[in-house]
């Protein structure tokens, strides 16, 4: 089995020409059907999201414009317009457990927020169309998907992989088979190499920072490639200021 530092260096070396190679191969068109950003059923939506994603998210929610009755679009109704952390992300919900007080335990990296319906807090649907709110400032996990790469230490998203052209993975998605300028598949393929980098470098980045942080009943700490942090995405050691 490769290490992640292997993989790593994989990552490193793919061709993007390759990537859009395979990706032009398989096709694919977006057609908005709001499928990879909505939950299904009991399964809310599941996105990574890495750190600094999820500070991106909150600057752009934070300049968004003022609605068109000239009131902040972000105002929470208390004066207080800046989007938390976890308006944004929220733990990864694997590896935790149902307490008396909801989940708790301890977690790796983030998720996207979700809302009532366990949908993606940015995705909104007008007349059956999908659209996302944050789209010019979406994560690499949503700005690759349907596509994943076949490398140990990389997430894969929702749904069975469904089709392959060598290392790529195309997983459910009804927008695949259908034409992809060159253009959009090298756009897209460049995103999906970094994005195969990024997951490596946090998953070794939270390897070696991991340390057990033994969490309060009630409590969620999630370790990121930044340390332990709160669900507010604090680190635990400022917890008390």
């Amino acid at each position: 089995m490769q290490s992640l530092e292997e993989e790593l260096e994989r990552a490193r070396d793919l061709a993007v020409d390759e990537l859009a190679d395979a990706i032009e191969s398989i096709g694919f068109e977006c057609t908005r059907c709001g499928a990879c950003c909505t939950g299904h059923g009991e399964d809310e939506h599941t996105a990574t999201v890495f750190p600094d994603e999820v500070r991106e998210l909150q600057d752009a929610e934070a300049d968004a414009e003022p609605d068109a009755n000239g009131d902040d679009a972000n105002d929470d109704g208390d004066g207080d317009s800046d989007p938390e952390w976890r308006d944004v992300a929220r733990p990864m919900p694997y590896g935790l457990e149902e307490g008396d007080a909801g989940l708790e335990g301890e977690t790796f990296e983030w998720a996207l927020q979700t809302d009532g319906c366990g949908d993606c807090v940015f995705y909104e649907e007008t007349d059956g169309t999908g659209a996302c709110t944050a789209h010019d400032d979406r994560p690499l996990i949503c700005r690759t998907y349907p596509f994943s790469v076949a490398l140990a230490g990389t997430s894969q998203p929702m749904g069975d992989a469904v089709d392959e052209e060598g290392v790529v993975r195309a997983h459910e998605c009804e927008g695949l088979g259908r034409d992809i300028s060159r253009d959009d598949a090298e756009e897209l393929a460049a995103a999906l190499k970094e994005r195969a980098v990024r997951e490596l470098e946090e998953a070794i980045a939270v390897r070696d920072n991991y340390a057990p942080a033994d969490p309060a009943p009630g409590e969620v700490v999630v370790h990121d490639s930044e340390g332990a942090k709160g669900i507010d995405g604090r680190p635990l050691e400022d917890r008390g200021e």
